[in-house]
């Protein structure tokens, strides 16, 4: 069997189009988690009812699942520099792969919660270093090309998670949507040790920052637990309020130890080149505007406008479509032109798209609906693919991994930010409205949730609009012949 495995794997790295083999394997894990968190979100309904619990401790099978990735981002980054990228990424599949079949066997909610975190484990060492082996692999005039096709399948995998989750659980039951991800792990598992190149564990003596990976854990995990839950509990209750100065503490305590020790899990000094920190805060940015409208655009479709789940599943598909046409040719256009011309014009057409959408109203008919969703996603599809091969050329190739797990992590904590951002200035603009009405009609409950979400529109353009113009300030790109 061996001798099998190392024949094949010998013909492909022969081939001539071995470097798009990488971006395929690779590829296997980023539709596998992204599919996952957008499958999960349509069964939990089901999950809630058949383990006998309430919303309260339903939302910590996502939650879960996305403070684990946040805090372990960085570190499953610094692992791969130092051990070797292809071992951490091939134990990503085995872990996320008995992670989804541990879930599919859960007796309970609690169990269910506790594999969806080693689930998250898994997907946060495939998430931290996808990126960097695709960008060690591919010569800088392919490398925005090759990030755009990433881009399209994460746009894939949100496309097909709602309507695949929908069918599962109809025809089978909720246990079959984590059954799905077994075959996809051990195809991707089998692909990892066949096609990726075996990296060297680096043999500069180099040891492994555990403070500093302790501190951020804790730190991150407090801080975006406390922000997470921050509305539903109330901002100056007790465990907000300790979260917040915990994970502020801890993570101070982080930074003040990264600048002291001789090899830090993060190098603060990767801050100083200025489009690898360019490209993470504009990332951040453009995330806090994009989920601020994916939060609260399904409860208008269905609360104003009285769409059933079918249909709002159908409209939203608006966003991943049109970000999965525009990724792989702003990809393919940036290895050409470089990356600040689309990256700055894709902020500003996603905040177009968010002014488009704060001018719907409580009659708007189901195509006025499409142009914002489409325009969001051409905006997100233009910046993402040049912004992320931007990040990653400007790093020197011992520190992809680590690289490749921040710009990960900006992302994930850019979705929180977001969410937290846009529920918490919803309602208090929607009790704001409401605050001389006694006892508000209908009517007048639907025209107060119309203009907190253009509020929450409004808002969301001008956090675009920053992006944007902090995105024009990418001085210091140069583009690698290499």
């Amino acid at each position: 069997m061996n001798q099998i495995v190392n024949h094949v794997s010998t013909l492909v790295k022969a081939s001539p189009r071995y470097r798009w083999y990488i971006l395929a394997t690779t590829s296997i894990g980023t539709f596998m988690s992204t599919l996952d968190s957008s499958i999960v979100n349509v069964a939990l309904p089901t999950i809630s009812g058949k383990l006998h619990t309430d919303l309260s401790i339903i939302q910590w099978v996502v939650t879960a699942y996305l403070l684990t990735i946040s805090s372990l981002l960085p570190v499953f980054g610094r692992i791969a520099d130092l051990f070797g990228r292809k071992r951490v990424f091939s134990w990503g599949f085995l872990i996320f792969t008995l992670g989804s079949a541990l879930c599919g066997l859960a007796p309970n909610i609690w169990f269910l919660i506790g594999m969806r975190i080693l689930q998250a484990v898994g997907a946060s060492m495939l998430m931290a270093n996808s990126a960097a082996i695709v960008t060690a692999n591919f010569p800088s005039k392919e490398r925005g090309r090759a990030l755009g096709l990433t881009g399209t399948v994460v746009a894939l995998g949100s496309l097909t998670g709602p309507a695949l989750g929908g069918i599962l659980v109809g025809l089978l039951n909720w246990r079959s949507i984590f059954y799905i991800n077994l075959p996809i792990g051990i195809l991707g598992y089998l692909s990892a040790q066949i096609i990726l190149p075996l990296d060297k564990p680096q043999d500069n003596n180099e040891t492994f920052d555990f403070a500093g990976a302790l501190l951020f854990t804790f730190g991150m995990t407090s801080l975006l637990f406390a922000v997470n839950n921050g509305q539903d509990w109330g901002w100056s209750s007790s465990p907000i309020l300790s979260g917040l100065l915990l994970g502020t503490l801890l993570l101070v305590l982080f930074f003040y130890t990264e600048l002291r020790v001789h090899n830090p899990m993060i190098n603060l000094a990767l801050f100083k080149i200025r489009p690898f920190f360019i490209g993470n805060i504009t990332g951040f940015l453009s995330y806090v505007a994009m989920f601020a409208n994916t939060m609260l655009m399904p409860f208008y479709l269905q609360h104003v406008l009285n769409y059933n789940p079918t249909q709002i599943g159908l409209l939203m598909t608006a966003f991943p479509l049109t970000m999965a046409i525009a990724s792989p040719l702003s990809g393919q256009a940036s290895d050409r032109i470089g990356p600040i011309v689309l990256t700055t014009s894709g902020l500003f057409v996603t905040a177009l798209g968010l002014l488009y959408l704060s001018t719907l109203t409580t009659t708007s008919l189901y195509w006025q609906i499409i142009p914002g969703l489409s325009l969001m996603g051409i905006g997100t599809g233009l910046f993402q693919s040049p912004n992320n091969s931007s990040v990653m050329s400007s790093v020197p190739p011992a520190k992809l991994g680590v690289a490749g797990g921040i710009n990960a992590l900006v992302r994930n904590v850019g979705m929180v930010i977001g969410i937290a951002f846009s529920v918490s200035l919803f309602e208090n603009r929607q009790v704001t409205l409401l605050a001389s009405v006694n006892t508000p009609t209908l009517v007048q409950q639907l025209y107060a949730f119309v203009g907190a979400y253009h509020t929450v529109m409004l808002a969301a353009m001008g956090v675009s609009i920053l992006a944007a113009l902090i995105s024009l300030n990418r001085t210091g790109y140069t583009k690698s012949e290499t």
